[in-house]
Parts: C-alpha cells; sequence; structure tokens
C-alpha cells in the first residue's frame, strides 16, 4: 500500500517535470532573448521611438490637410470666376465675347482684304458688394443687363413727364430714374417710374440737389460708374429728350461708347477731310486736317468694359479739378485725343449714332422739317439739346410725330433767336 502511494507521487513529480520544460521550451522558443527582456529599457525605447514617430507623422498629415485646404479654396475661387466667364460667354448679344475666345490665341493674316480687327472690349465680372441695394433694383428693372439712365431733380420736373411719358408709351420697361432729390422721388413714385435715390449722406446725392444743371450734368460719370460695375449696359440719357421709338432695338453694341452726334450731315457726324489753307507758306499752304463733331454725352451707350470705366475716371477726375471744364468737352478729349509725348490715349472702340435716327434738335429745325421727304421718316430719339426753350419745342415733337399734327413744328425759328 505504501509502495502503491510513493508510486503515485513520483508519478505526479515526473509529469510536473515534463510540464515544466515543455513550458520552458515554449518560452526559449517565443522569447529567445529572454523572458525579462520584454521589459527591458531597450523595448521601452522601441516604444517611445515608435510614439514619437507616430506624433511626428501626425503633425505632418496635419500639415498636409491645412495645405490641402487651401488649395481646395483657391480652386473653389478659380471655379467660381469660371463660372462667372461661361455665364457672361453665353449672353449671345453681347459680341465682345468674340474677343474673349480670341485672347491669347495666333493668328496668320491671311490674304489682302480678309483682315479685319476686333473692336470690342471683354465685359467685367460684376462686383456686387459695391452697391447691394442697387443690385436688387437692377435684377428687377434691367432687361438683358442693359437699361436706360437719367439724372433728374426738382427743376426738371415737367421736362421728365414729358420724358417718362413717350418711354411708356413707345413700351420701354427698362428704364431707371437716379432722383436727385425727394420730391423727384416721390414724383416718379406717384407716376409709377422706377427710381433709384442714393443715399442722403453722399456728397455727390448733396450736388445734385443743390447744384446747377452743369454740376447736375458732371454727376453721371460719377453714379454711371457702379452700373458698371455691377455688369450692366447703360443708355445714358438726358432729359430734354422725346422718345419715339425703342433704341434697344438699333443699337450695334460692338463699342466701348456708342453714342449720338451733334454733327448735322454725314461730315459733320462722321467725320471729313478739313484742309486748312496758310498762304504765308507757299507750295505747302495746304494742311488737311481731319475733323468730326463732338459725341453728345446728354445720351450714349456704355458697354461695362474697363476701357469705359476709365473713360468714367478720366471724366469725372478731371471735372474735379477742373469745375470751370464743360463735361461734354471733356468727355471728347478723352475718347478722341490720341496718345503722345505725356499723355496715353483711352484705348477704347467707338461708335457714331446715325443722326437721322438719334436725331438732334439742329438736324429737326435746320433740315429734316422742310424737307417733304425726311419729315415723313420717324426717328427713334430728339434731342432738344441745341435750343433753349426745351420744354415747348419737347411737346411740339410730340405733337407733330405722335399726334400727326404737321404745323406743330412751325412756329419755331431754325436757332434760339425767338424767345417765348
Amino acid at each position: 500500500m505504501r509502495k502503491a502511494s510513493q508510486s503515485v507521487v513520483k508519478s505526479r513529480i515526473l509529469i510536473a517535470v515534463a510540464i515544466g520544460i515543455s513550458i520552458g521550451c515554449l518560452f526559449a522558443f517565443l522569447y529567445p532573448h529572454g523572458f525579462l527582456s520584454f521589459y527591458s529599457p531597450a523595448f521601452h525605447s522601441q516604444v517611445l521611438s515608435s510614439k514619437c514617430e507616430s506624433s511626428h507623422r501626425l503633425n505632418e498629415l496635419k500639415a498636409e490637410y491645412a495645405a490641402e485646404l487651401e488649395k481646395n479654396e483657391e480652386l473653389r475661387q478659380q471655379v467660381k470666376e469660371l463660372t462667372e466667364k461661361v455665364r457672361l460667354a453665353e449672353q449671345k448679344k453681347d459680341l465682345a465675347q468674340k474677343q474673349v475666345e480670341a485672347l491669347g490665341k495666333w493668328r496668320k493674316a491671311g490674304p489682302s482684304g480678309t483682315v479685319k480687327g476686333l473692336r470690342t472690349n471683354p465685359t467685367v465680372i460684376p462686383d456686387e458688394p459695391v452697391n447691394p441695394r442697387l443690385v436688387v433694383i437692377l435684377e428687377a428693372v434691367a432687361v438683358g443687363r442693359e437699361l436706360i439712365v437719367a439724372l433728374a431733380n426738382w427743376n426738371v420736373k415737367e421736362s421728365l413727364e414729358i420724358w417718362f411719358t413717350n418711354i411708356k408709351r413707345v413700351g420701354i420697361t427698362n428704364y431707371l430714374v437716379v432722383a436727385l432729390d425727394d420730391k423727384i422721388t416721390e414724383f416718379c413714385k406717384s407716376n409709377n417710374v422706377p427710381v433709384y435715390t442714393r443715399d442722403a449722406n453722399d456728397g455727390i446725392a448733396s450736388i445734385g440737389r443743390t447744384g446747377n444743371n452743369h454740376a447736375v450734368s458732371g454727376l453721371k460719370f460719377h453714379i454711371l460708374r457702379e452700373f458698371l460695375q455691377l455688369g450692366y449696359s447703360v443708355l445714358l440719357s438726358d432729359i430734354d429728350i422725346v422718345y419715339l421709338q425703342n433704341p434697344f432695338n438699333y443699337l450695334y453694341r460692338d463699342s466701348d461708347v456708342e453714342s449720338m452726334t451733334d454733327g448735322h450731315d454725314n461730315m459733320t457726324a462722321y467725320g471729313f477731310d478739313d484742309v486748312f489753307d496758310e498762304p504765308a507758306m507757299g507750295w505747302a499752304r495746304y494742311a488737311h486736317t481731319m475733323r468730326i463733331w463732338v459725341f453728345n454725352s446728354g445720351f450714349f451707350y456704355i458697354r461695362p468694359t474697363i476701357p469705359s470705366i476709365e473713360l468714367l475716371d478720366r471724366v469725372a477726375g478731371r471735372l474735379a479739378k477742373e469745375p470751370k471744364s464743360w463735361d461734354q468737352a471733356v468727355f471728347n478729349e478723352e475718347l478722341f485725343f490720341p496718345s503722345h509725348l505725356g499723355y496715353e490715349g483711352l484705348h477704347a472702340a467707338r461708335r457714331t449714332m446715325d443722326f437721322y435716327l438719334f436725331m438732334n434738335s439742329k438736324v429737326l429745325f435746320k433740315t429734316v422739317r422742310k424737307d417733304d421727304r425726311l419729315s415723313k421718316l420717324k426717328p427713334v430719339i430728339v434731342h432738344v439739346n441745341y435750343h433753349p426753350n426745351k420744354l415747348q419745342r419737347m411737346k411740339a415733337v410730340v405733337e407733330f410725330y405722335v399726334d400727326g399734327n404737321r404745323d406743330a413744328l412751325k412756329p419755331f425759328p431754325d436757332g434760339s433767336e425767338w424767345e417765348w
């Protein structure tokens, strides 16, 4: 019995030793450098090193992420600008986009007689933050991003009434009065006339309320700039104009400025070779000069281009420095004077309107009313710019062309020598 018990104990001891040896072999295989090396300083160093590398890599990833965000914002801005350019390109009426497509391309001249230069400049990208309040008005009033704009104060109230009455009669809807005083604002509202009133604290508005006709005329170059910056083409109109047809149906829109002329025939309106005679020069006594009568700064179509905005800035700047200058003279000097020593001319495209369609009062009273054939033609507008008794002549123009009274223009002299 005792021997059997001892035999069991020995068997258990052998089994325990065998298990121990097996476990020892297993650990020797798994940890060849010793079991305690798992907790050694070298191991901790490896762990810390791994953590430092991970932290450094994390910082690198953060920096790369920030850089990608910045690039993404730049790309987003480029997409916005390209989207706006595409929108402008889709405006089929705007012939200026042909030049946008051609920018940067080199072309061969081609055969003689086939070459034609580009006459138009691309329109600017609208800058709506310039005047958000005006943006809202223009979006409601403009048609095809163009409209008629006129400045008015209470001094021209009667002429203004004839002006907008005939605009309505013709069926024009895209027009706007820039009111220079509160009375005109209320007058326009009471007659359902689209009106825009500038801020009362605006220095330009204060000039409009108190200034004379020349001062008010000079304001338009300041005010028009905002319309162009917002991407709208403007047909600037004085108040002494009678509308007989819709002028937008007769515009070419191929130039920066398209204006009516003060000329009265083909030569004066569109230019001619004027020979200057100086007998003292003998053989060289005759000097040839090129002449054209001025554009009328009271009726012109101006597109939202960089040269157009530069023109407005130049004229406004000169009028501020030269208060006695006439705005129409400055307007034409900046449009036509070429570059020369000490002066950089304006690089703008110009077009003269048909003087029988966009008629000044000299053409009407000196020529048209006396000619049976010409008097039967219906102009687009008549601008009473050559005569002082504007209100009476405007009413007579309406009687003649609208009411059919063929004698309505007869009482008036050709010039201004006759007074009411």
